[in-house]
């Protein structure tokens, strides 16, 4: 659990699921927040990937062209 501040927000779901939900007694916040920081940290890790497409394509190209960098150093 964190010490974040909460904040109260509506949400709509989907009745079935929701119904099931609290017959199992799933705290629906706390799975809100899970999915939600799931879809953020995915969402991040998309949008970093997009930003670095160039220099990671650069990156593999000089690996393609030079090799590693250290590779006659690698005992494996």
């Amino acid at each position: 659990m964190n010490s974040h501040t909460r904040k109260p927000t509506n949400l709509s779901l989907d009745a079935d699921l929701l119904t099931q939900a609290k017959a199992l007694k799933v705290n629906l916040s706390r799975a809100a927040e899970d999915g939600v920081r799931m879809a953020v940290s995915v969402a991040k890790a998309q949008q970093w990937k997009a930003e670095n497409a160039a220099a990671i394509r650069s990156s593999n190209a000089y690996v393609e062209k030079h090799g590693l960098p250290l590779d006659s150093y690698r005992q494996f």
